[in-house]
């Protein structure tokens, strides 16, 4: 075979899976050539296939030698396992030979070991029962010599005996003896009684008062039953005497002579200490046991007194200063109990924020009698209020000779919270039940009076004959802001106070939020005030602006001169109202409500501007502009150079302003093309109201009909397109505004942002609505429900409903959406007129006004009412 073909090549070809024997001559005879080298060829090939028959036979060989060495292997093991148990089953027979070896030796010792143990057993139970005998013997002769201490060991001695042998009763002489034992304790305990009895009544203490004290020791030994039958024959003993003369006498017995009561039960305790206390042992606590039971007695008098004097003369004849008094000195006899008797002082009940303790024992122990009669004290309370209201009235909020500080509040509210605190303590000691509900409410009636007469009449103004009305001071508007705030947080402290103190079964019944939103209501209209000063201030301006010649305007300047002096008055006033403003969230209030103020008042001025021309309409944009940016920097006018304004502020003050674009922005197109007019009015104004197109006509000043009327058809077939149908049928944006041939007004919730409630004391000109007036807050209400006519229900934004100069009613702006980056909601937020009769009072229409506003500068970025924060420093 040629080398290339050698054998290596030819086993490894023979070796493969996929051999195919064509393939493999084709490769060896490639060529003719090859030919001639076939006899070597198959020369190799025989030599390999005679090699592989070699290697075969050896490896069969091997296999048949190794197959005979592994039975042989297998065999020998299954001989050494067959051992392996045998040796296994001999050890375990000799292991159970081996056990019962052991137990055979071992039986008689267990029999030894347990008659050793019942021979111990039956000499002890001998001696015990020889010690008891013994023991039974000698204690029979110690009590009838009254050694009472020696009787006291041994009795316990006894006792202990005894208990061995409860086992043993079986035995009749077992029997005997325990019956005899506890025939023995009966004598003794009638001994010591009869004992302690004659010598009470001979008076012979001072000489035996020792052996008394021995026989107390007995009476410990006896257990529990005997000490408390001594006990409770001292007690009764004692209080013989007393029940005998306040009960047996009616005069004595009265409400009169309670002192006298409490002062025969002091000189009894000192008897007591100075006679008694030595007999009895210290952890026997006699007297409190005395003390309770002086009390039940007392308790059970007082409840039939009170009964029989409500029954006289039609129930009319219990005096409530003498039911007043009795309580007081009941109440201060409980508490010198209390402290006699408890390790610790009374727990303190005398403030709101006093820590919850253990109930004291001697609480309500005698004044319990009172409780059901407290309705009596309840109106007592009702009526003193009732006095300190019209009194709180009459104060001014500062007086004349105290410096005025940001933080001052009326002192008056501080004094009516502090009666609150002194009367809650003293009704919580005596009940937690329907009482202290009853006292509840009467909290929640005064709160809402003092809400109404008295923090809102300072914060109202006052008619003076001119325009405006006069109007509070600043100093104390904000100290009304500052104390409907402190009345907030103090109304909720108080409602978690009492429910603490209540019963867990009436804590339902405790809700003073609607008083905390009443109170978040009059923060609210104080905040309105203030921006009511500022609108007065800026009242001039607008005269100014309405006598601009904005139809003639032939070019757009910088600014228009009454937007620079709007902005210093505004700037001027909000500077000095801020600084008396501590919490950021309230000066956050006042600069929101001022901006949307001042964007709804632009509105209802430039309607009185008409015609606008085109060039007006961007002078006007012009000045809105710089109108916001001032605004922006109005809440941080009174802080250090560059401050950061929070963005959510920034944003609020956009929103309020940008509302004005669209109307302008579609005033300044030009009437010719007329295509261009309408579809800068859908593009902006968007939406299909004929009206509000003619309103953009009139502003423009295209009053002919016959123009109007072309535009309004080209405005019809336009708004018909498809790319239209989307659009509402009216916006927020024209539909408040009411547009006359004569004259052109506005909806008075657009002149100032805050509801229309009251046209009195307006600064408005005779063209413009009255606005609302939000220091006559209450008067203006109050009158329209007097006049029957419900202008209020559940407080809701954006809501409003208005009046136009002509008494129609007009609705509120319709806007867009207004979604504010810190969440907050607009704050000039208004209320909706419910149908029905007119039954909501001031209060209700201030608890919805609070809730809205409570709601609106909780998204301010602080918490609500808890102390001042960095004055406009948070995040929007």
């Amino acid at each position: 075979m040629p080398q290339l073909n050698g054998p290596a090549s030819v086993a490894s070809t023979l070796d493969s899976a996929d051999y195919d024997l064509i393939d493999q001559l084709n490769a060896i005879f490639s060529h003719p050539s090859a030919l001639s080298s076939v006899p070597k060829t198959s020369k190799a090939l025989r030599a390999f296939q005679d090699e592989l028959d070699r290697d075969i036979s050896a490896f069969v060989s091997q296999q048949s030698a190794s197959d005979v060495e592994s039975v042989r292997r297998i065999q020998i093991a299954k001989t050494d396992l067959a051992e392996l148990f045998e040796k296994v089953e001999g050890v375990t027979e000799r292991a159970i030979q081996t056990e019962e070896t052991i137990t055979e030796m071992t039986a008689d010792i267990k029999r030894l070991d347990n008659t050793k143990r019942n021979l111990t057993l039956s000499m002890t139970a001998l001696k015990r029962l020889q010690m008891l005998t013994t023991a039974y013997e000698q204690l029979r002769g110690l009590s009838s010599s009254r050694q009472y201490r020696e009787c006291a060991q041994l009795l316990q001695a006894v006792l202990q005996l005894m208990a061995h042998f409860k086992s043993y009763r079986s035995i009749d002489q077992i029997a005997s003896l325990s019956r005899n034992v506890a025939e023995l304790q009966r004598e003794l305990l009638e001994q010591v009684c009869e004992d302690f009895e004659v010598i009470f009544a001979k008076g012979e203490l001072g000489q035996r008062r020792g052996m008394l004290a021995e026989a107390c020791l007995v009476m410990d030994a006896l257990g529990e039953n005997a000490r408390s039958r001594l006990i409770t024959w001292y007690c009764n003993t004692q209080l013989r005497e007393y029940r005998r003369v306040f009960r047996g006498n009616e005069e004595a017995g009265s409400l009169d002579n309670i002192s006298r009561r409490y002062s025969w039960f002091k000189r009894m305790l000192k008897t007591y200490d100075n006679e008694h206390a030595a007999v009895f042992p210290d952890f026997w606590r006699v007297n409190e046991m005395l003390a309770n039971a002086f009390c039940e007695s007392t308790r059970e008098d007082f409840r039939g007194i009170l009964s029989r004097s409500t029954r006289k003369v039609d129930g009319l004849s219990l005096d409530v200063d003498l039911l007043l008094s009795c309580l007081q000195e009941t109440l201060d006899f409980e508490h010198d109990l209390e402290r006699r008797f408890a390790n610790t002082s009374r727990a303190s009940t005398d403030t709101l924020s006093s820590n919850d303790e253990k109930m004291p024992v001697f609480s309500q122990a005698i004044s319990e009698a009172f409780e059901p009669y407290l309705s009596i004290w309840v109106e007592a309370q009702d009526k003193h209020l009732a006095g300190m209201i019209p009194k709180y009235r009459q104060e001014p909020p500062k007086p004349l000779d105290e410096e005025f500080s940001p933080q001052m509040v009326i002192s008056s509210s501080t004094e009516l919270f502090n009666f609150y605190r002194l009367t809650l303590a003293q009704c919580a000691k005596l009940s937690a039940g329907a009482r202290l509900v009853e006292l509840t409410k009467v909290f929640t009636k005064y709160l809402d009076q003092y809400a109404q007469q008295v923090l809102l009449y300072h914060v109202s103004e006052r008619p003076s004959g001119q325009t405006p009305s006069k109007i509070p001071p600043l100093q104390d508007v904000v100290l009304v802001l500052n104390t409907a705030d402190y009345c907030f947080n103090t109304c909720n402290q108080l409602e978690e106070k009492i429910k603490s103190r209540i019963d867990a079964s009436l804590r339902s019944n405790i809700d003073l939020q609607g008083q905390a939103d009443a109170f978040m209501g009059i923060a609210s209209a104080s905040v309105r005030v203030l921006v009511r000063r500022v609108e007065i201030d800026v009242e001039p301006v607008w005269r100014e602006m309405r006598n601009t010649g904005w139809s003639k305007m032939e070019s757009v300047s910088d600014q228009s001169s009454y937007i620079e002096e709007m902005l210093r008055r505004i700037k001027g006033k909000a500077a000095e109202i801020l600084s008396m403003l501590h919490k950021s969230q309230y000066a956050r209030a006042f600069c929101d409500n001022l901006a949307e103020l001042i964007a709804n008042t632009f509105l209802a001025n430039l309607v009185q501007c008409k015609p606008i021309s085109e060039v007006g309409a961007e002078q006007m944009l012009l000045d809105i502009y710089v109108l916001k940016k001032g605004f922006e920097e109005l809440l941080t006018i009174n802080s250090p150079p560059n401050t950061a304004v929070p963005p959510g502020y920034v944003k609020r003050v956009a929103q309020s302003m940008s509302r004005l674009d669209p109307i302008l922005k579609t005033l300044q197109v030009r009437p010719s093309p007329p295509e261009a007019l309408v579809q800068a009015y859908l593009i902006h104004i968007a939406d299909k109201s004929d009206a509000n197109f003619r309103k953009i006509l009139e502003l423009k000043g295209i009053v002919r009909k016959q123009d109007q009327s072309h535009l309004l058809e080209l405005f019809q077939a336009h708004r018909a397109s498809p790319r239209n149908d989307a659009l509402p049928q009216s916006s927020g944006y024209l539909t408040p505004i009411l547009v006359q041939s004569g004259g052109i007004g506005a909806a008075g919730n657009l002149a100032s942002g805050l509801g229309s409630l009251s046209s009195a004391a307006s600064v408005s000109t005779s063209n413009l609505q009255a606005r609302f007036d939000p220091t006559t807050f209450g008067n203006a209400i109050m009158s329209a429900a007097r006049d029957g006519v419900d202008l209020f229900g559940a407080p809701v934004l954006g809501g409003n409903s208005s009046s136009t100069p002509s008494g129609v009613s007009t609705p509120a702006p319709q806007q867009p959406p207004q979604h504010h980056q810190d969440g907050a909601t607009p704050f000039a937020a208004t209320v909706t007129t419910p149908v029905g009769p007119a039954s909501g009072n001031l209060n209700e229409i201030s608890r919805g006004f609070g809730k809205l506003f409570r709601r609106d500068i909780g998204s301010f970025g602080a918490r609500f009412g808890t102390g001042t924060t960095a004055k406009n420093g948070e995040d929007g």
